[in-house]
């Protein structure tokens, strides 16, 4: 029989803090679940990315203040 599984600490610093880029206070406050979603997706281990059609609906539904400005003045 084996002892509790301990957790690598270091290992998820260095992968929340260093590979992530995360402050202290957001790496601090995150679950489990939302650090390895953020590590799935940082590190392609996650969902694929949107296809063109997908990513133009997103834009269109959401559009950048800047961009909607510029598009209504032409």
């Amino acid at each position: 029989m084996t002892g509790p599984r301990r957790l690598d600490w270091r290992g998820l610093m260095e992968t929340g803090l260093g590979r992530l880029r995360l402050p202290p206070e957001a790496f601090w406050a995150m679950t489990p679940r939302e650090l390895s979603a953020a590590c799935a997706g940082a590190f392609g281990t996650g969902r694929s990315a949107a296809d063109a059609g997908s990513l133009r609906a997103l834009m269109a539904q959401f559009p950048d203040a800047a961009s909607a400005k510029q598009e209504d003045a032409t």
